[in-house]
């Protein structure tokens, strides 16, 4: 969506400095103040290209600026130009945008042709989903929906956990403890028990540790009886993941897994060879990173045995061969940094030109009470009893509200907006939160309709839906835009402009929360809005108006929390 407000401003200063308007247009910004003007030119740089300072810069380029166009007038404010523009023309403009391109607004086709792909979520097997993949796959989820916004072809890859020695442990223990009613009920409950059984075997009998060793190679060199046993407990693992991401709203354009790697792999060890990266230690393959101050990345553990270094490896090559990505994302904890700057040095060394387009989004833990939830100790807090129980406090929460259902037709009603409100807070209560911090779930905040919420935003559309509705007649874009003259209607219309600009520095930036941030402080205006004004009021022309204006936040706000997975209930 070009701005001719700003490509005008662009065009001018750019002519009047000698910059690409391009370059002017990045620069330009909004006064904290609307009162100081509507965008705002810095001199900085140009001053100090030209060695005068910024405030003769700002005055000489007002002079040399031509007049007319969309720009309006221009003010100097030490060293920036601030420009003032027709806000009824620019009122009119963008709810004409708003009205025209409906659940496209904010979206631009400017990276049509690239391609990304994204590696998220990714649960190991034989493992329920915990409360801390909300923050991997929601984030990941995000990141590809703020692309597809731009233009890129996203392909969403879930690679799963499901290769390694945990598996022929598992396959042990299976073997000696287990039997079909395994599969039966929850088999990943029963599976997971299965592993924590067989790891503290392992702990105390060698045999059986090297047991399980013999069968993960059984694996790897094909064995039938281990591969079968194997794809049963991925298949039964892969059901109980998309009970949780069907709840969650999230698709994947590919299943993956560290398993298709194992054809590659031999591939991969042999070009390190080649390039002479890979060398013996202490009966290991590994690849030395020293020099950059690194442990060694492990290609061959001492018995022969690949590791997940080594698939990741191999996976990372065949994407490349499959996808030819502009752009890779992995989406991780941030304590496994250091592995991923092993990685893509170990790839930039193997000679891989694509290595400088990976990217490692690192997020921050998810604790309940302060304590981090550990996979490994059998004792995780599932995330489908959590979206579960949120579903349940909400009902709650609607039904003191409103009061109860009366009929099975309002029965039904109230429990669809509850599981609406309810997925879309846990996920919003998320996202909100910069990627690289912590979370410390808390029921009572995450469910609040009130304050920095998601069901708060979802609360702002529902209530412009009902006004909506008592208005009872079409809603059109071709109003009297000048009617819209209060600060609290310009500032609404101004925010609203600024969504796919704020669409783009999420994306530069990899922080879905930005759009959190934007969302919260768009229905901060709003609320100032209605406390000052009435959108339906006697003048019929002024009510049009601002049912446009409130068509067009709705519109917003719906198409942003779109880009984050949270539903946009009409009815709250």
């Amino acid at each position: 969506m070009a701005n001719p407000f700003v490509e005008d401003i662009a065009a001018r200063v750019g002519a009047a400095a000698g910059l690409a308007p391009a370059e002017v247009a990045q620069t330009l910004t909004t006064p904290p103040n609307p009162k100081m003007g509507d965008y705002c030119f810095p001199c900085f740089n140009a001053a100090k290209a030209q060695r005068c300072k910024p405030n003769e810069v700002a005055q000489e380029l007002a002079a040399r600026l031509a007049e007319g166009g969309y720009a309006g007038t221009v003010q100097v404010v030490g060293p920036y130009l601030n420009f003032l523009i027709n806000r009824k023309d620019f009122s009119a403009w963008v709810l004409r945008e708003v009205h025209q391109r409906k659940e496209r607004y904010g979206h631009t086709n400017a990276f049509k042709g690239r391609k990304l792909v994204v590696d998220y979520s990714s649960p190991n097997i034989c493992k329920h989903l915990s409360i801390y993949h909300v923050r991997n796959t929601m984030v990941g989820y995000a990141l590809c929906q703020l692309h597809r916004a731009q233009g890129w072809t996203v392909v969403g890859i879930n690679h799963l956990g499901d290769w390694g020695t945990q598996f022929g442990l598992l396959i042990a223990g299976f073997k000696r403890w287990g039997d079909e009613n395994i599969f039966l009920g929850d088999a990943v409950e029963k599976l997971q028990d299965l592993y924590v059984k067989a790891n503290e075997e392992a702990k105390k009998d060698e045999a059986f540790a090297a047991e399980g060793r013999a069968w993960f190679l059984k694996l790897e060199q094909g064995d039938p009886e281990a591969l079968a046993l194997w794809k049963r407990f991925r298949d039964a693992s892969l059901a109980a993941f998309y009970e949780v991401y069907d709840t969650l709203g999230v698709k994947f354009e590919v299943i993956g897994g560290e398993s298709l790697a194992r054809e590659q792999m031999p591939r991969t060890i042999e070009r390190a060879k080649a390039m002479g990266l890979a060398t013996m230690s202490e009966g290991a393959l590994i690849v030395d990173l020293s020099d950059m101050k690194m442990p060694p990345l492990m290609l061959l553990k001492s018995d022969g045995g690949t590791r997940y270094e080594t698939r990741d490896l191999a996976t990372a090559e065949l994407r490349y061969e499959q996808h030819k990505f502009d752009k890779m994302i992995y989406v991780t904890g941030q304590d496994q940094k250091l592995y991923f700057r092993q990685l893509f040095e170990t790839l930039r060394r193997m000679g891989y030109a694509w290595a400088e387009r990976l990217r490692h989004v690192a997020h921050g833990m998810t604790r309940i009470a302060g304590e981090r939830m550990r996979t490994r100790t059998g004792g995780a807090v599932k995330l489908r009893d959590v979206l579960a129980e949120a579903v349940e406090r909400e009902l709650e929460i609607v039904v003191a509200r409103e009061a109860e259902a009366k009929t099975p037709a309002e029965a039904k009603a109230q429990a669809e907006h509850s599981r609406m409100v309810a997925i879309g807070s846990i996920i919003f209560h998320d996202l909100k939160r910069e990627v690289t911090k912590d979370i410390d779930f808390d029921w009572d905040e995450a469910l609040r309709w009130e304050g920095d919420t998601g069901a708060y935003v979802q609360y702002a559309h529902a209530r412009i839906c009902s006004i909506l509705r008592k208005y009872g007649k079409p809603v059109s874009a071709d109003v009297d835009a000048g009617l819209l003259s209060a600060e609290e209607e310009y500032l609404l219309i101004r925010k609203v402009s600024e969504f796919e600009a704020e669409i783009g520095r999420a994306v530069d930036r990899l922080e879905p929360s930005m759009i959190c941030r934007y969302l919260l402080d768009l229905c901060a205006l709003l609320s100032d809005f209605y406390g000052k004004h009435k959108v339906l009021c006697e003048d019929e022309r002024l009510s049009a108006a601002r049912v446009a204006l409130m068509e067009a936040v709705r519109q917003t706000i719906a198409n942003g929390l779109a880009l984050l997975g949270v539903g946009a209930p009409e009815e709250m």
